[in-house]
């Protein structure tokens, strides 16, 4: 890894945001995010409630956990994530990447590229498993699969209304029914 990324990613951990602020790092830049809306919030509560009935009891949820990988210069704190019980005897708030099972955003209207773009880019090289992508500007969703090699392989497409088929360690149909767009 380059030693202008490394220098970044330990720039990133040393700053402290205000409350309800997230700070991210991929390759030269750092992404600084606000709160989300009461829209983004409820659509990731419909998510959340889901992923929580069925997940593992070895996994926990979060919506504030720095999902780390140094050797890719990567820092992402995504909307969800599961990651092992067992990580909390460690401390601190920053996990490695490769042990979360998941990844969920909630596309957000301000900066759709980071969720879009970046994070597409970005989760496949920190080998988190799946990425679940929710986007309430235009009611669509994606669940990205299948790491390697830095990309994901496979991809499932659906609208809201539809029925993702999320696998295993989760292994349930996610219903999107109830999720809301956001006002034009």
């Amino acid at each position: 890894m380059p030693e202008r990324h490394v220098k970044l990613l330990e720039y990133a951990r040393s700053l402290t945001p205000p409350s309800g602020w997230k700070i991210e790092a991929s390759g030269n830049q750092i992404t600084i995010t606000v709160a989300p809306s009461v829209i983004h919030q409820r659509s990731l509560q419909i998510v959340r409630e889901q992923f929580d009935a069925h997940r593992p009891a070895e996994l926990m949820p979060s919506e504030s956990t720095d999902l780390a990988s140094p050797a890719v210069g990567k820092l992402r704190n995504p909307d969800l994530t599961h990651i092992p019980i067992a990580v909390v005897e460690s401390g601190g708030n920053e996990v490695p990447a490769e042990l979360a099972a998941i990844a969920v955003e909630i596309v957000s209207p301000s900066n759709p590229e980071n969720d879009l773009v970046g994070k597409v880019r970005d989760y496949p090289l920190m080998r988190i498993p799946l990425y679940l992508l929710i986007d309430p500007r235009e009611g669509r969703i994606t669940l990205y699969s299948e790491p390697s090699g830095g990309v994901y392989h496979r991809q499932w497409n659906g609208k809201f209304g539809d029925t993702v088929p999320v696998p295993e360690p989760f292994s349930f149909d996610l219903a999107t029914s109830q999720l809301i767009t956001y006002p034009n």
